[in-house]
């Protein structure tokens, strides 16, 4: 097993092998508390706070021990001999073994050590070697996809903190190994994201120095005691203003390594024009040149690019396909690979659109005149199709050219075209790859995350975690080489919620271009309160369109011109939540045999609509056409089509429920399986009841329930089924509205707002005295009951149950919870003597309703009567899973007593 908590969370079956991390919120909390403790024992206490801080949930107890149990299934399954002993019950609370080399912080703090023990020793070489390799080991802040507690929280702090000792260490053994030119752009970026940090900005002007910018070097002195004064009222220390005044006299021992002065990490040479190191300008201006300009802000796409490069470097002529869907950058990287090759094609690089002006495919004789045009084809135009395809023959004859043919429709486009390009190399760029072509196909997809964050971070302006005068990564492609520390600085700087405001859009280049363009235009403006901005679904391409008008109507101008019957399935398909879309999924929003639902998707990915997802796994809307075709759905409003579609959704919502509920679902634990699904769940029931679906409603917050308690997702319980008590008043389903009041109260109880949960159990009690609602009617009297016990009013407790034993014996949960009930009263005013046979006949009316929930709530509380009051010191289970401390009992609700 392979843990790592530098970064997102991750849990591997071997360091090379698939992720296995558990997705349900609370689940990582559990595990990452454990992890950042390993071979320690964490309390019980010190769990529950760090999952629900000062108001934790009566269900604490047992949640937390079902999350434990979930852990331990988690690791037997995918290493049983690992999982066997990893997670150990000791008092007072669990111990999770992991060996050093299984866990990176403690691989990283090993390293660190160890680097920190070599410089000491005056060993540079080893010292940066292995402060290098426990850097590698940060992908990011220490969890971020995993709420902290107060525990995380102090271990991220001080983890961050040893991260900066780490860096700084490494800067320092550099330095005095002469490689003070590589670092300059690492430590501007460290300098930037560390404004008062002296250590930094020292090693900083050391290496400016030294490597002949002495000008420079004094500037980032000035910028730190300008923060200094400003901010903090104080002048930069002793020692950097003796290393600013040696620099000042021009002191040449400074300029041997090893000199007095410790200094500084980082990016490698700021070689932001390297790219243009390798043309030949000579031969680029002896060809054909007529291509878009350099983008200065293409970002990523290294391995891509890599393997373009590779096959333009091999190819004597040929073609290679550029596919993916709409916004995927398609063109941008077939431009940027086409400048970056300028010197393998002194004849010239040329990109011919195959779209007319209104977005129709040029016929094929079209596209060969556009062709002969853009090559500058001398003499009088051709007079038939005949001379256009001997003048471009003539004019590629023997040379060696790169064409790029941009938004291809089809083969059929090409087919005459590239027979008479003899050794000239193609690049041809459309949605879906087109069969009948020869060649290679790239597809492309999103760009990887850290690649959308240098995208964000590339437009902001200097002094913004970017290098002062240096261009927006323009030259930070593969033909640079690797630059690590180039992209942490740029991941630092794109700010908190960069990577948020990433995937809002999908990670696609052309929207995050756009978001960067306007976080330059607004440097008040940080990608977090972006992100928050866009954060809605409902309003977020509104919100985008307002940012940049172009952007959106480039993607409704895709999204119109496809053919009628794709967009009246994108329009059914965007109700289903983001993510991939199986072609299960699909089957059944469209209401089609499975066959047919693969026919669809096929032409929604030709259109463009769609794109399949890397892993092969079904296919993926690309995040703003889905939200496109949703606008465009909510605007015709709940057709019949709608309808249909979202009632065969909620069916298969709620049998996957009811399977999960069972045991029969999936290989997922249950709460993992309900965590990555809830929020889908949730916004399906509301649009259930957005289209008058009233009994769709009501069922799927029935089937969500038993989830719902367990998880003590209350956001989503109490929306859920607030809709669902909207509907059974509409249905005029009595039994279902005392159901749905009776849930809302019991909810109320779960968070401590008493005066709430009365007013829900009292409206359900009404509402049952019409006789539909009877079956409820000895919950919800139970009910009552547990707030009066609350309250210190054991014996009112006992007066409202009874009745339900005298008159309602065929209502067999109803008489458990008054046993329940009775059982409680007797412990707090007879003795455990008084409660065993209440308890006793909880465990027999269990047996009858075949409930083992119930079952092992009676039996736990007679082994613990049995065993003479021990368990948790601290904690009592007053429901079956429901747990509160020994506190004083708060005081009823005003109206508690009627």
């Amino acid at each position: 097993m392979r843990f790592r908590v530098l970064g997102p969370l991750e849990v591997r079956a071997a360091a090379d092998g698939p992720q296995v991390t558990p997705r349900a919120a609370k689940l990582r909390s559990v595990l990452a508390t454990l992890l950042v403790r390993s071979n320690e024992v964490v309390s019980v206490d010190t769990l529950v706070d760090e999952l629900w801080g000062e108001d934790p949930p009566r269900t604490a107890m047992t949640t937390l021990q079902v999350y434990i149990s979930q852990l331990r299934k988690l690791l037997l399954r995918v290493a049983p001999e690992f999982g066997r002993q990893a997670l150990l019950t000791r008092a007072p609370g669990y111990l999770l073994q992991v060996a050093p080399d299984q866990l990176d912080l403690v691989v990283f703090e090993e390293l660190h050590e160890r680097g920190r023990e070599a410089l000491d020793r005056g060993e540079h070489a080893a010292a940066a070697e292995l402060q290098r390799r426990a850097l590698a080991l940060w992908r990011g802040p220490l969890l971020p996809d995993t709420a902290h507690g107060q525990l995380l929280a102090t271990v991220a702090v001080r983890l961050g903190e040893v991260r900066i000792a780490a860096l700084e260490q490494r800067m320092r053994a550099e330095l005095q190994l002469g490689h003070h030119k590589e670092l300059v752009g690492e430590l501007q970026a460290l300098a930037a994201e560390l404004p008062l940090h002296e250590e930094f900005h020292a090693h900083l002007m050391v290496a400016l120095y030294r490597a002949g910018r002495q000008a420079e070097a004094l500037r980032a002195f000035s910028s730190l005691r300008r923060t200094l004064v400003q901010e903090l009222a104080i002048e930069p220390g002793l020692r950097l203003q003796r290393l600013q005044h040696r620099i000042l006299t021009g002191d040449r021992s400074l300029l041997r390594p090893g000199a007095p002065g410790r200094s500084g990490t980082a990016a490698g040479p700021d070689r932001a024009t390297a790219g243009a190191a390798g043309r030949s300008p000579a031969a680029a201006a002896a060809g054909v040149e007529h291509l878009p300009a350099a983008d200065a802000r293409f970002t990523g796409r290294a391995a891509e690019l890599a393997r373009i490069a590779a096959w333009l470097g091999r190819t004597g002529g040929g073609c290679l396909q550029i596919t993916g869907p709409a916004g995927a950058g398609k063109t941008a990287l077939a431009v940027a690979a086409a400048h970056r090759a300028a010197a393998a094609f002194p004849d010239g690089r040329v990109l011919v659109g195959l779209r007319g002006g209104d977005g129709r495919p040029l016929d094929p004789t079209q596209v060969l005149i556009q062709l002969l045009s853009a090559l500058g084809a001398p003499g009088p135009a051709p007079r038939s199709a005949g001379e256009v395809r001997a003048h471009l023959r003539e004019l590629t004859q023997g040379r060696r050219m790169l064409l790029v043919l941009d938004d291809a429709a089809d083969a059929a486009q090409l087919r005459a075209l590239l027979p008479l390009l003899g050794p000239c190399a193609v690049l041809v760029t459309g949605r879906p790859a087109l069969e009948g072509l020869e060649g290679p196909a790239l597809a492309l997809d999103a760009l990887a995350p850290q690649d959308a964050r240098r995208l964000l971070a590339a437009a902001r302006p200097p002094g913004d975690g970017q290098d002062p005068g240096r261009p927006a990564r323009a030259g930070d492609g593969p033909d640079d080489g690797p630059d690590e520390g180039a992209d942490e600085g740029a991941d630092e700087g794109a700010g908190a919620g960069a990577d948020e405001l990433a995937e809002l859009c999908g990670r696609f280049p052309g929207p995050l271009r756009a978001l960067a363009a306007h976080l330059a235009a607004h440097p008040h403006r940080s990608p977090a309160q972006l992100a928050a901005l866009l954060r809605p679904e409902a309003t977020r391409l509104r919100e985008l369109r307002a940012l940049d008008e172009a952007c959106h109507r480039q993607l409704s101008g895709l999204y119109d011109a496809a053919p009628e019957a794709d967009l009246r399935a994108a329009r059914l398909l965007s109700l289903l939540p983001a993510g991939p879309v199986t072609g299960e999924e699909a089957a059944t929003a469209l209401g089609v045999r499975p066959e047919a639902a693969a026919h669809t998707l096929n032409s929604l990915v030709a259109a463009g609509l769609l794109g399949p997802c890397p892993d092969g796994a079904g296919h993926r809307f690309p995040v703003l056409v889905r939200l496109l075709a949703a606008e465009r759905r909510t605007a015709e409003g709940p057709t019949a089509a709608v309808r249909a579609a979202l009632a065969r959704l909620c069916a298969a919502a709620g049998r996957s429920l009811a399977a999960q509920h069972t045991g029969r679902g999936a290989h997922l634990p249950p709460l993992d399986w309900f965590a990555r699904r809830q929020d889908a769940l949730v916004t399906l029931a509301g649009q259930a009841h957005a289209a008058g679906l009233w009994a769709q409603t009501l069922q799927l917050a029935d089937a969500m329930t038993p989830f719902l308690e367990i998880s003590a997702a209350w956001e989503a319980w109490q929306h859920t089924h607030t809709l669902a008590l909207d509907a059974a008043g509409r249905l005029g389903e009595r039994t279902a509205t005392v159901r749905m009041l009776r849930s809302l109260g019991d909810l109320a109880w779960q968070r401590h707002r008493p005066a709430a949960a009365h007013d829900f159990y009292r409206r359900a009690l009404r509402a049952a005295e019409s006789g539909a609602g009877a079956p409820e009617r000895g919950r919800v009297l139970a009910g009552l009951a547990d707030l009066h016990l609350e309250a210190g009013a054991p014996g009112a407790a006992a007066r409202l149950v009874l009745p339900t034993l005298r008159e309602a014996p065929e209502d067999v949960r109803g008489c458990y919870e008054a046993r329940r009930i009775l059982a409680l009263h007797a412990l707090r005013t007879t003795g455990s003597a008084a409660a065993r046979p209440h308890f006793q006949q909880c465990l027999t009316l269990a047996g009858v309703l075949g409930n083992r929930h119930l079952e092992a709530y009676a039996r736990r509380w007679l082994d613990r009567l049995r065993e003479d009051g021990t368990g948790h010191p601290a904690w009592a289970e007053i429901r079956p899973g429901i747990w509160c401390g020994r506190t004083a009992p708060r005081t009823a609700p005003a109206a508690a007593g009627a």
